[in-house]
């Protein structure tokens, strides 16, 4: 694996620059962005690596674009893995032997990183070395500690309580991302559309932002799904009517619920009575891996108000039922009550 710049990470130029670069550019989670201001002015002053960082939270909120912002602020390179991806504890300790002092070690899936490797990152986080184990196929194993330069390791994470405590405990900062809102979103629309250089109306942008579920990346790939309706349908123009026309073809609808938050919560209230339900037994039923729908769908669904966990299962709220038009308890919903 080569050692690469961040901006190296990503397939194309049109992908980089819809990224921003530095924390001055980045839109949404304020306090995380303020804090790590302060974290790297004091670090580069002290002239250290950044403490480790892990961020969690749902998929597409930015823990990638944020471990780049890292490394550029820090005047570093970065180097990016997935935790599945190292098998073995040699492959981890071929990736940590090259890198150089202020360099960023970002790797995505942390909490899937397997246990012995995950045992190597204890020594080389906190201290700074490695024990490599040669000759063991000789049958004269011995250890040799590697000593490595001051690094900052960023781990992401949808699922922050699948981490061990021993690994979880090695972050000097812990931050999760919370979802964005629709002015937030609205600025990540419009810097968006200057990067596709195409001409976007402001309700149209506020439409899009609506039905993007809190998420920038929802929001860039709705963006790109629109243009090309509007490229079709509306000489590349986006207004309002085109955007409602492309998002209702796409079955995104005025909340962002696609054809799975649907059936999810149709099969949580017609196929077992509005729940307690058990994801499993949801997930069977609705023909869904139930990692997916914990992971990218239910964390939304739960903070819009539309779905409760609790300890017997997945329950549906009253507000599902009324933005499905179902029946609650032989009762239509009155919006007026």
């Amino acid at each position: 694996m080569e050692r690469i710049m961040s901006s190296e990470l990503f397939e194309n130029e049109e992908e980089m620059s819809l990224r921003p670069q530095s924390l001055s550019e980045y839109v949404g989670q304020d306090d995380l962005k303020s804090n790590l201001k302060v974290f790297i002015k004091a670090a580069k002053g002290r002239n250290e690596a950044l403490d480790h960082v892990l961020l969690y939270g749902p998929p597409g909120l930015g823990k990638t674009t944020l471990a780049c912002i890292i490394a550029n602020e820090m005047q570093g390179n970065i180097r990016t893995i997935s935790g599945p991806a190292i098998e073995r504890s040699g492959d981890l300790a071929a990736i940590l032997t090259t890198l150089e002092a202020g360099d960023v070690l970002f790797i995505d899936e942390i909490h899937r990183v397997p246990k012995q490797v995950e045992e190597v990152l204890y020594s080389a986080m906190e201290d700074f070395y490695i024990d490599v184990v040669i000759g063991k196929d000789q049958g004269a194993a011995r250890t040799i500690r590697l000593d490595l330069p001051p690094f900052t390791l960023v781990g992401a994470t949808t699922r922050a309580g699948d981490l061990t405590a021993p690994l979880r405990d090695r972050f000097g900062i812990v931050s999760k991302l919370e979802y964005y809102n629709t002015e937030q979103l609205m600025s990540i629309i419009k810097r968006s559309s200057r990067v596709f250089d195409v001409t976007v109306e402001e309700d149209a942008v506020t439409e899009i932002a609506i039905r993007s579920r809190g998420t920038p990346r929802i929001a860039n790939r709705l963006l790109k799904r629109v243009r090309d309706f509007a490229q079709v349908y509306n000489d590349g123009h986006l207004d309002l009517n085109v955007t409602k026309h492309a998002l209702d073809a796409l079955k995104v609808d005025a909340l962002g619920l696609d054809e799975v938050d649907l059936r999810y919560l149709r099969g949580i209230i017609e196929r077992f009575k509005g729940g307690p339900v058990g994801l499993e037994s949801l997930a069977s039923a609705i023909s869904e891996e139930s990692t997916t729908l914990e992971d990218v769908y239910e964390p939304y669904l739960i903070q819009i108000g539309f779905v409760n966990r609790t300890p017997r299962g997945r329950v549906a709220t009253p507000k599902a039922y009324e933005h499905l038009k179902i029946n609650f308890n032989g009762t239509l919903f009155d919006e007026n009550l």
